[in-house]
């Protein structure tokens, strides 16, 4: 599913006017009748509920008024506050306020005078509450009286559906600088908005409906950026089926090389996550000192000794056993829990430049080329990195402040110097394609902010790429069910007591969701009435 900025979002409007002839007013009735929808589910019905609703002037207003009119005729009791004088809403919202009030109804002004005590008093009787203050628009910070009048909405204990998205949320950014809506469901209209699913825009969304406010999907797919959001049914769609006549070197043939003295569990997780995400074979390398470790171990992985110095690290010595090993593998991770011994680091820096099938870096190996990026433009096979943002920081030359300032412009920028697939960790991963195609995952809690977790991303990776997944879909997809391993492992443990090995054990669970044809009830998205393909890469 694509997923855009304000302006993006605009210019799709103005070309559904233009070309298709859709005028904003059909636009925003196809809105305001799928929050009406979303109310519905979210209370039941609508007879002797109240539902209060703010607006200002703009669109985002106007959808509100429209919103106000068909819970009027299903029978709820509809107030609506405006923020701003009546007098300056104009346009397509002009035209639904004449409505309104035609309908007989009142409209009340709440941006001066005891404005906020009005709103205090009615929000006691109110069942729900509807924001349609701001919309896409918005950016800064909110003026002083708005502001007010969201903090009552927040500390109202009511339920609160966003139109669009959160007041006070800057829709292409996903900053907060100041008063901002703390919605429990969102609906987002046309195509989900990038602010939405960044933080620290995300934790002001809620539950997010994507709704069909009719955009042609020839639309859509022409004029769209190469921006996605994941979603169960792509990631479900590139899975590759299991076929009677299968075995297990039809799902590909996975090295791992890793770990170090007081790592072996980075090189285990790792091994284990592959073999769990389907791949056929996985064998895990590690420092012939540590070889009878992993043997006790792993049980359904084999293992490999390779040479070591001497201290639980790999020698430079190792390159050779490794591009031996290659030749019968389909692809390589190497990374977790690798050390930066010098002796390591100078080996991995002379293996990559030779290495002729795709891999994955993670961790150390990433680590390795601090400063020494120009080895990624020499290498022979396809890559991915999966750097978190310390460690995309080292390799960019930067602080990590600056990474989480613009995750997406930097993992862009990385791709494209160093024609690489870059899968940058945090919340809300983002993989990168060097072509320029982005994929945002909306899976994924903090509880997976725990040791291990990466090295469990980075087997589920690799072990896509060995079943045949081209590296970004690879990575794509492997940031989603990772995520929701996460999620159903939260679910089951709760987020403080989750550790990394809970996440593979919730992953054939997590594959299991993805195979059934329902939505995937994990992830904050679900949709109403898509009338375009929910996927185009």
């Amino acid at each position: 599913m694509r997923i855009v900025t304000a302006d993006e979002m605009k210019a799709l409007d103005r070309a559904a006017l233009k070309e298709y002839g859709i005028s904003g007013l059909v636009l925003m009735e196809n809105a305001g009748i799928r929050v009406v929808d979303l109310i519905r589910r979210v209370m039941g019905g609508f007879r002797g509920k109240v539902v209060t609703i703010f607006i200002g002037k703009g669109n985002n207003g106007g959808d509100g008024l429209v919103i106000a009119r068909h819970l009027l005729n299903k029978g709820a009791e509809v107030k609506v506050f405006s923020i701003v004088n009546v007098g300056e809403i104009t346009g397509d919202a002009a035209v639904n306020l004449d409505i309104w009030r035609k309908m007989g109804q009142k409209i009340y002004s709440v941006h001066k005078g005891d404005g906020i005590n009005i709103v205090k008093l009615a929000l006691i009787k109110t069942d729900l509450i509807v924001d349609a203050i701001y919309g896409t628009g918005f950016h800064g910070k909110m003026w002083d009286s708005a502001g007010r009048v969201i903090e009552v909405i927040n500390n109202s204990g009511k339920p609160v559906v966003a139109v669009d998205i959160p007041s006070g949320l800057e829709a292409g950014t996903g900053r907060v600088n100041g008063p901002c809506i703390r919605a429990h469901h969102t609906v987002t209209f046309g195509l989900p908005k990038l602010g939405l699913y960044l933080e620290p825009g995300a934790g002001f969304a809620g539950q997010i409906t994507v709704a069909d406010i009719s955009l042609p999907g020839v639309l859509v797919d022409k004029e769209a950026p190469q921006r996605y959001l994941l979603t169960a049914e792509c990631v479900k769609k590139w899975l590759p089926p299991r076929l009677s006549p299968a075995h297990k070197g039809n799902f590909g043939r996975v090295l791992v090389v890793a770990g170090s003295r007081g790592m072996t569990g980075a090189a285990s997780l790792a091994g284990e996550a592959a073999l769990r995400a389907g791949a056929g074979l996985v064998t895990v390398a590690v420092p012939e000192t540590l070889h009878d470790i992993m043997e006790r171990k792993l049980t359904e992985a084999m293992t490999v000794p390779l040479p070591d110095t001497g201290s639980g690290s790999l020698s430079r010595e190792a390159r050779s056993r490794i591009l031996s090993l290659l030749e019968n593998m389909d692809v390589l991770a190497i990374g977790p829990g690798l050390s930066q011994a010098p002796e390591t680091v100078t080996l991995v820096k002379e293996l990559l430049p030779a290495i002729k099938i795709p891999f994955v870096l993670d961790a150390d190996a990433l680590n390795a080329l601090a400063g020494e990026t120009g080895i990624l433009g020499n290498l022979q096979a396809p890559a991915v990195i999966t750097p978190h943002p310390g460690e995309m920081a080292r390799l960019m030359g930067v602080a990590p402040k600056d990474i989480q300032a613009d995750r997406i412009g930097n993992a862009v920028k990385a791709s494209a110097a160093w024609n690489v697939v870059t899968l940058l960790k945090g919340a809300r991963t983002v993989v990168t394609a060097p072509d320029g195609a982005v994929y945002i995952n909306p899976t994924g809690n903090p509880g997976m902010a725990t040791g291990g977790s990466g090295d469990v991303l980075t087997g589920i990776v690799v072990s896509l790429v060995a079943q045949g997944l081209k590296p970004v879909r690879a990575a794509a997809a492997g940031a989603y069910l990772h995520g929701l391993a996460g999620d159903l492992a939260a679910e089951e443990k709760g987020m403080m007591s989750l550790i990394a090995g809970d996440i593979i054990s919730t992953m054939p669970a997590a594959m299991k969701e993805l195979a059934c044809p329902s939505p995937n009830p994990s992830t904050n998205i679900t949709s109403l009435n898509h009338s375009f393909t929910p996927c185009w890469f």
